[in-house]
């Protein structure tokens, strides 16, 4: 299959990040698209005033009559979270269209390009974006697929200027392991961060994620190169060179780190020598490391040092991700995405870092019933770290209740000083009763949604 066949792009969930980026690349490049998604966002928004037709009711009549009347030059892009059952679904694979994941189509694109992949459980979005924007910022044509909205452009995909030769553009990757999707890709370059068990509603068992990743560095190729995060047992599962990256040892690592007015100030060694003077207004542990491995991407594309730091230095992050929401002498009020254990270990470690004087009150929804379950004892542990926690209920996404999991799971084993539980609607009473002078949200579901609120309360205490 070649996308040259086809002349319109149906989306079958176009409002995810993911598949949002994908349909901008093909706008953009004049294909006629348009979408189904469940409900309107501010991505649905921005894609219906670059033309796309958007629907957000389940129904074979809203899609484009162009497209229905035209089915050999029709490609649907689905997400798999999408149920078989969905009445446009059916339609279109009974008659005739051709349907491919979002993950297929991604790697049709990217591998016309020089590919730089960025896979891991946690830190893929921040590192892949860093990435594109050390490049985009140094002047290197290239293409970005990411998973979040960068804060520099306001936007999760950055178009390629034309090239005669395709292979002569970055493509840079968000390559996600959910449904094994990364698996369509096969990188020039790629990242690991980390390989902890997650998505087990998909894998099952830990094992079973290291062997999905096991799969996705045996398809780097063979001249290109692995950057892995110290520890990580993936080295004898690929044919490419590996190099070797953490916070502070490897081939590639930080040293004489520092907090100075809320950033995080380092140098990034290197096999050929020292970038000095990298000043990280992004915080965070994890994001002095994931800039380090960004940079030794950029340090093999032929990034010069220099234009690494001035990158590095300009780079304001990806929403959700350690992103102020209200910065006074009086309170602060920081909102993360983090969903996994040793995000919230790492989210919450950096803020108390950065504010040691102040006491900690955390905001954590949880993020599917079966992460709760498979998760409770990490997630109480990791939120211990907070001096108060206020524990919301799960948030289901795609998923039905499972019979005996509830936030409860998490609660009983959380040993901070005070710790309550709350549902959505009492949140902005408690937080208006206890008056935290630094408060953070935490979770991947729609807890951002309280975030305007939550402000309000903040500023008139």
């Amino acid at each position: 299959m070649t996308l040259d066949q086809f002349k319109y792009i149906y989306f079958l969930g176009i409002g995810g990040i993911g598949m949002s980026a994908l349909a901008r690349w093909f706008g953009v490049n004049g294909y006629e698209v348009a979408g189904y998604d469940k409900t309107p966002t501010a991505l649905t928004n921005a894609l219906q005033t670059e033309g796309m037709a958007i629907h957000f009711l389940e129904d074979v009549e809203q899609i484009p009559v162009s497209f229905r009347q035209n089915p050999d030059e029709t490609l649907v892009i689905y997400t798999p979270a999408v149920p078989k059952t969905h009445q446009e679904y059916i339609y279109l694979t009974e008659n005739g269209f051709t349907l491919q994941k979002r993950s297929q189509v991604l790697g049709l694109l990217a591998g016309q390009m020089k590919t730089v992949g960025v896979a891991g459980t946690h830190g893929k979005t921040t590192t892949s974006s860093m990435v594109a924007h050390i490049l985009r910022h140094s002047g290197v044509n290239c293409a970005a697929f990411l998973g979040g909205i960068t804060n520099n452009y306001g936007t999760n995909f950055l178009l390629n200027e034309p090239a005669s030769d395709l292979r002569s553009v970055v493509c840079v990757v968000e390559a996600d392991e959910f449904d094994r999707s990364f698996l369509t890709l096969f990188p020039h370059l790629a990242i690991v961060t980390s390989t902890d068990a997650d998505h087990l509603d998909i894998y099952g068992a830990h094992d079973a994620v290291l062997e999905s990743f096991g799969k996705f560095v045996g398809q780097i190729e063979p001249d290109g190169m692995l950057f892995m995060k110290k520890g990580l047992s993936l080295a004898d599962k690929t044919k490419a060179t590996v190099r070797q990256y953490s916070l502070q040892e490897g081939d590639y690592y930080s040293q004489n780190l520092k907090i100075e007015n809320a950033s995080f100030i380092f140098d990034l060694v290197h096999p050929e020598g020292v970038i000095s003077g990298i000043e990280l207004i992004v915080p965070g542990f994890h994001n002095v490391e994931n800039a380090v491995a960004a940079g030794a991407v950029a340090l093999k594309l032929g990034v010069s040092s220099e234009a690494i730091r001035d990158a590095l230095n300009s780079y304001l992050g990806v929403r959700r991700r350690f992103e102020y929401v209200l910065k006074t002498d009086e309170a602060v009020l920081i909102d993360d995405y983090a969903h996994h254990p040793e995000e919230v270990k790492a989210f919450l470690s950096s803020v108390k870092a950065l504010y040691p004087d102040r006491e900690l009150t955390a905001i954590f929804q949880p993020h599917l019933f079966s992460r709760t379950r498979d998760f409770a004892a990490g997630f109480a542990e990791s939120l211990s770290l907070a001096d108060n926690v206020i524990l919301l209920d799960i948030y289901p996404a795609r998923e039905l209740p499972i019979e005996g999991v509830s936030s409860e799971l998490i609660f009983r084993d959380i040993r901070s000083k005070n710790k309550r539980s709350s549902t959505k609607a009492d949140l902005l009473d408690v937080v208006r009763e206890m008056k935290p002078p630094l408060l953070v949200t935490i979770g991947a579901g729609d807890i951002d949604q309280m975030l305007p609120a939550l402000k309000s309360v903040l500023k008139d205490q």
